[in-house]
């Protein structure tokens, strides 16, 4: 039998188990949020956007490590749902900033409760202790491995 063969090497490798807990992880959080019709990434923006309000788009991509592609397409949705506008950046014509609408503060408030729902079914199979030195481990990966990400992360909270 050649190495090939041994599916437990494909299996237990950190890309495979980590891609593999992140379509759990979206699933879950798209199951408990979806009366209030989010999805992760418009969930992250509509955060973002409460506690920077009038952020431009390329920060707001930076904010939550999305490529501007992404940025754009979740932006493009959440505006056609009324949750969010865009205008001029008063820095910089070339960008524009965005901020919630009143319509995406209450949507973002009310899927607060599903949310935490889906952060603590996610969570389950785990120890607090477990939980705790998992968002450790992964918070060491990401911050270690950041050179090699395809797009940025900064958070919204440092220049």
């Amino acid at each position: 039998m050649t190495r090939f063969n041994d599916l437990s090497l494909l299996y237990t490798r950190p890309g495979f188990l980590l891609r593999r807990a992140h379509q759990i992880s979206a699933a879950v959080f798209e199951d408990e949020c979806r009366t209030v019709g989010l999805t992760p990434a418009q969930f992250g923006v509509l955060t973002v956007l409460h506690a920077s309000p009038g952020l431009d788009q390329s920060s707001l991509a930076r904010a939550l490590g999305f490529d501007k592609v992404t940025v754009l397409r979740v932006l493009r949705g959440l505006e056609d749902r009324g949750l969010v506008k865009r205008s001029p950046a008063p820095d910089s014509r070339r960008n524009l900033a965005v901020q919630l609408t009143l319509e995406g503060e209450v949507l973002l408030n009310k899927a607060q409760k599903p949310a935490e729902r889906a952060y603590e079914r996610l969570m389950a199979p785990l120890s607090t202790e477990q939980q705790m030195q998992l968002v450790a481990l992964l918070q060491q990966m990401t911050e270690g491995l950041e050179e090699h990400a395809r797009a940025a992360f900064v958070p919204a909270d440092r220049p």
